[in-house]
């Protein structure tokens, strides 16, 4: 039996059993690399088949099939030190696979990533949760990271656990607040309805919150639509931004 309170990754107490938790587990830190930097991408990822002791047809066999994944195919020969963030990111992923560990940690992975390198690094991380079965563990405090990609969500604060849960767990545990989003042919001076409360008004724009417990969002979009000349509304949740802020504001009230 486990101790009470131990903390086990795969089955295992990593202090006690290192070298076996290593070789079952990557990492990817989006501040740093395990790159070599004056090697190419390629040497790089040789040195480490070396370092994990993956025989060569199996190192063969997983580089072949990740490196078109994010493709690498014309960064394999450009030393780390010359790749964009990006790219060097993409190139990380995959030296974090190439021993075929079971779980994945990434902090931050996205973090100053451009918006098409960001699209990349997350369809890739999806696929390989979903085609390949790895665990992946993710810190970030980029709330489209967690929308895209994450099944279960765990809020932290100071060391404490605040939630646990799916994403719409945690947003119901917050609020059952909808937002509709109505955009306006004309400006009007004030838009009002006696179930739901403006929050925003930007131009033409407009945004309103309501529950719809009390009033279903067919019956608020036909009255805004029948007093006001809309050009395009939608309805939507509020960000996940705003269901995490208010979050740490319940738990510091």
């Amino acid at each position: 039996m486990p101790d009470s309170g131990r903390c086990e990754v795969l089955g295992r107490v990593p202090w006690r059993e290192r070298v076996a938790n290593a070789r079952d587990i990557g990492v990817v830190f989006g501040q740093r690399t395990q790159l070599w930097w004056d090697l190419p991408v390629i040497e790089s990822f040789e040195l480490l088949r070396d370092v994990y002791r993956v025989p060569q047809a199996d190192y063969a066999r997983m580089r072949d099939e990740l490196v078109p994944l994010l493709d690498l195919h014309p960064l394999l020969d450009v030393p780390v030190r010359q790749l964009s963030l990006g790219q060097r990111m993409r190139c990380d992923l995959v030296a974090a696979l190439l021993h075929a560990p079971t779980l994945l940690y990434l902090d931050e992975p996205t973090i100053g990533l451009d918006a098409v390198s960001k699209l990349a690094v997350r369809d890739f991380i999806l696929r390989l949760n979903r085609e390949r079965g790895v665990t992946i563990i993710l810190t970030t405090h980029d709330m489209d990271d967690i929308e895209m990609l994450c099944s279960r969500v765990m809020v932290i604060n100071q060391g404490r656990i605040l939630a646990d849960g799916t994403l719409e767990g945690l947003r119901a545990r917050v609020t059952r607040e909808r937002w509709l989003i109505v955009d306006l042919l004309q400006p009007v001076e004030e838009v009002s309805d006696p179930d739901a409360t403006v929050i925003r008004k930007d131009g033409r724009r407009v945004c309103l919150r309501f529950d719809p417990e009390l009033i279903s969002p067919a019956e608020l979009i036909h009255r805004v639509t029948t007093k006001y000349a809309t050009r395009d509304l939608f309805v939507q949740n509020p960000p996940i931004e705003e269901i995490i802020a208010r979050l740490y504001e319940d738990m510091r009230c």
